[in-house]
């Protein structure tokens, strides 16, 4: 049988995640574990780039973190899930590819022109970054080519970073006249927008999310804030689904075409009021999350297993980002 191809992605732990995160990539990590050896890390690395100074919640937040993605499907029996920090050998090869990155490539990351964006608004310096957040994108090449990846699930705003990364891959090799390094592929997917129940980005920050852990009375409570037809002031005015800001567009995701069809129908004639909408949305986002939230409860309590999970996986993730680290160095012929 042939080998299967090697992705990986990750996130950085920062709390329960919402429903956005579900339908944008959880859902999609757990159909392309059924086909690529798959490496999902939980960034807790990454996370003190920006957040050095606030570790209270972080291990809390990495706990959170696993419980969704298990929740969601995620299988430590199919996928390799483990915690950055707990893999040595990257920081190990960041180190080396530092060296070899010129200061101009890392500058140009999207993400770092908008940190300096938000800085020169504030009339603060880039200099007042950290040397780990400035130097992120490095250890984020770092993160894939550990496993020598082929390719990297991402939204079509994410290319950027993949294609740093292939850059990277590229310069080593060259430097070192080897084809060691795979020159990782953005594996695009079509992210949904999935918007918060104010009609903005949904976002934790913004205390408009539904997160995957919700009970069924805060889902319901939750939706029932949600924006809907803003000319709509009454039950027996006739409404515009067009003009549904949130509450229609999920609809279309939670909901068959059929229902879709006869709540379009009964909001353009009047004969569901949008009390009555939220309230049979709130049903519809509770039947599907159900068994998602059960089999998080399960895991909840278990923090043995949890800890199994993520050691186990880790050690795993370890191996093989030695097997690739020896063959780096070799290929910079370092003294062993």
């Amino acid at each position: 049988m042939k080998d299967k191809k090697r992705i990986m992605s990750g996130m950085r732990p920062t709390g329960k995640l919402h429903l956005g995160h579900y339908f944008g990539v959880l859902k999609n990590w757990a159909e392309l574990q059924e086909k690529y050896e798959s490496y999902f890390f939980i960034a807790d690395w990454h996370a003190l780039t920006t957040k050095y100074n606030q570790t209270e919640d972080l291990k809390d937040n990495v706990k959170n973190v696993l419980l969704d993605w298990l929740a969601s499907g995620i299988d430590p029996e199919k996928s390799t899930i483990y915690l950055q920090s707990l893999v040595p050998q990257t920081a190990m090869l960041h180190i080396y590819l530092s060296m070899i990155t010129p200061q101009n490539w890392v500058e140009r990351d999207p993400t770092l022109k908008d940190l300096a964006k938000i800085m020169k608004d504030k009339q603060e310096n880039m200099s007042n970054l950290s040397y780990g957040l400035f130097g992120y994108p490095v250890l984020m090449t770092a993160d894939i080519l550990s496993f020598n990846t082929h390719f990297v699930p991402v939204g079509i705003d994410q290319v950027a970073h993949v294609e740093l990364s292939r850059d990277i891959a590229r310069r080593f090799n060259n430097i070192y006249k080897t084809d060691y390094f795979i020159e990782p592929q953005p594996l695009l997917t079509k992210i949904p927008l999935m918007k918060g129940l104010d009609g903005n980005k949904m976002g934790k920050s913004f205390n408009n999310d539904i997160k995957i852990s919700d009970s069924e009375e805060i889902t319901a409570k939750k939706i029932k804030s949600g924006i809907t037809d803003r000319n709509r002031i009454r039950k027996d005015d006739k409404g515009n689904p067009s003009n549904c800001e949130v509450i229609f567009d999920y609809w279309k995701i939670f909901a068959s075409e059929d229902e879709v069809s006869e709540i379009c129908e009964g909001c353009k004639n009047a004969s569901i009021g949008c009390a009555e909408c939220k309230k049979r949305l709130a049903q519809k986002v509770n039947e599907m999350f159900a068994p998602i939230r059960e089999k998080r409860a399960k895991y909840e309590n278990n923090d043995s297993l949890l800890k199994e999970i993520i050691y186990d996986g880790s050690k795993k993730a370890s191996k093989k980002a030695s097997e690739v680290l020896d063959g780096a160095v070799q290929a910079i012929k370092m003294y062993r």
